[in-house]
């Protein structure tokens, strides 16, 4: 699915969110869980320290907190939320392994893929959220091949800052309208979309487990419409 007005051959590059978006952060906590502590919720505890996340990054951008990398923003999560799991003897070693857990997350079978092969067409870059050490260190593991690694932490300021997608497009010296966005949430892409940037939507049905599937019908305003990177690779010409 396509709006009739976009041409591909407008776009040089390709930004991509990540959590959800590239990466099953939910599968790959409760998988840590099962390994780790196998008598907690993982599904549960994945849930629970996702939803932390927006109210933390508030406290940011509220000026409340300074500046503060999603790691240190993690573990401020993390520690709140181990004595509701029971989870209060942890040592700091055994705290700050299961807080890197988000350097390890475990790619969407699809991402290795098709990246690779949008890669060949376009330079393909990390917009995230996640601070440059992490993203680095999980393109390491699961194998993702960014021709760039960008972040928040870059612009100093949180998506759905306009800082963060202008800076795209500044970075790499080109209009907005030639940057796209490829994202599996609706209000990441409406942010962009006010900057001027092109949008790709990903479906990902299962990003909160399979007990919470996503409603992921297409929406108004979006240039593309994809199942997964793969299929976003075959309506770009890739």
């Amino acid at each position: 699915m396509h709006t009739p007005h976009f041409s591909p051959g407008s776009v040089q590059v390709l930004a991509f969110d990540i959590f959800g978006t590239v990466v099953d952060w939910h599968g790959s906590i409760v998988r840590e869980m099962q390994a780790l502590h196998p008598k907690v919720d993982g599904n549960a505890f994945a849930l629970a320290w996702r939803a932390g996340y927006k109210p933390a990054m508030q406290r940011v951008m509220s000026g409340e907190l300074g500046w503060t990398l999603i790691d240190e923003l993690n573990r401020m999560i993390l520690d709140s939320l181990l004595p509701e799991f029971g989870l209060s003897h942890l040592s700091e070693a055994e705290r700050q392994h299961l807080n890197r857990v988000w350097h390890r997350l475990h790619a969407w079978p699809d991402s290795v893929a098709g990246l690779t092969r949008l890669k060949r067409r376009f330079t393909i870059t990390s917009l995230s959220n996640g601070n440059i050490g992490l993203l680095t260190n999980m393109a390491k593991q699961a194998g993702l091949p960014w021709d760039c690694v960008l972040s928040a932490e870059v612009f100093r300021a949180y998506k759905p800052d306009p800082a963060t997608y202008l800076g795209v497009a500044r970075v790499f010296d080109l209009a907005p309208e030639q940057v796209m966005l490829v994202a599996a949430h609706h209000e990441d892409l409406a942010g962009a979309r006010a900057c001027g940037l092109r949008t790709a939507y990903i479906e990902r049905a299962l990003e909160f487990g399979a007990a919470h599937p996503k409603d992921v019908s297409p929406q108004e305003g979006n240039d593309l419409h994809a199942l997964d990177l793969n299929a976003l690779a075959d309506q770009l010409g890739c």
